[in-house]
């Protein structure tokens, strides 16, 4: 058995594969020392290797996995191990958001990263509800029960929560706003996407693939499917632990 670690910014996943098949997995928030979390999550599996992945790879490295792997790598492991098909990847976490293009072998052609703006992230969708005073559950509910057309004309967390502000204090129904703070980011998130060029099956990964309001909004967007795995959060630590299984040279 192999263990697939993603030292993520907002939360550790793991995911523990034997014979390229997943058995299983956890999500949980990181804590103030996320790889002492990690190395306690992974104790529990007795694996033969981990491969760590994430923003906190280098350190897990340092204290307890064999290899470490590039965010950009495992994702296109895993999307293209549980979507034969994908040729793109929009992977949107809680401090970052990217596009990925593959060849037709799997393997990593060109990617876009946004990473150093909250906007359409993980963590501006947390901002973003909290400013409405809804939970992300309510917010995707809110977003999904109003068809009002509301501009938000700002993607910076800053401006766009003084916006949503102006918008309160108008009247303008929490239902619309929140629809149009989720349009927002997908016209960001399809931007990003137009730019990559999409080729082939698309595959959404990361937690914020789980808002399904979000999703249908950038289905419309996009005019086709958008692909979601059963568990997005985790396809970054499978293709981390894919890795291990398929003896890739380190990324």
């Amino acid at each position: 058995m192999h263990i697939g670690i993603d030292l993520g910014s907002r939360a550790i996943k793991l995911a523990a594969v034997k014979d390229g098949r997943l058995i299983s997995s956890e999500v949980v928030n990181s804590s103030f020392e996320p790889h002492k979390q990690a190395e306690e999550m992974v104790k529990r599996y007795s694996p033969l290797r981990v491969a760590a992945t994430g923003y906190g790879r280098h350190l897990a490295q340092k204290h307890f996995a064999q290899q470490v792997i590039t965010e950009i790598k495992a994702h296109a492991l895993g999307a293209k191990h549980l979507f034969p098909g994908c040729r793109t990847i929009l992977d949107v976490g809680g401090q970052d958001s990217k596009v990925i293009a593959l060849d037709p072998q799997g393997r990593v052609a060109q990617f876009q990263m946004n990473d150093k703006c909250a906007a359409g992230t993980g963590r501006f969708m947390e901002m973003m509800a909290a400013s409405l005073g809804y939970s992300l559950d309510e917010f995707s509910q809110a977003a999904a029960a109003s068809d009002e057309a509301v501009a938000i004309n700002s993607m910076c967390a800053v401006f766009a929560e003084s916006e949503v502000v102006s918008l309160r204090n108008r009247g303008t129904a929490p239902e619309a706003i929140a629809r149009a703070i989720h349009l927002s980011i997908v016209d960001r998130l399809g931007s990003m996407l137009d730019r990559i060029g999409l080729q082939g099956e698309l595959v959404f990964s990361g937690g914020v693939a789980k808002n399904s309001i979000l999703v249908e909004l950038l289905t419309e967007r996009l005019g086709r499917s958008v692909l979601v795995p059963a568990e997005p959060e985790i396809v970054g630590a499978y293709g981390a632990a894919l890795y291990l299984g398929a003896g890739v040279k380190a990324a």
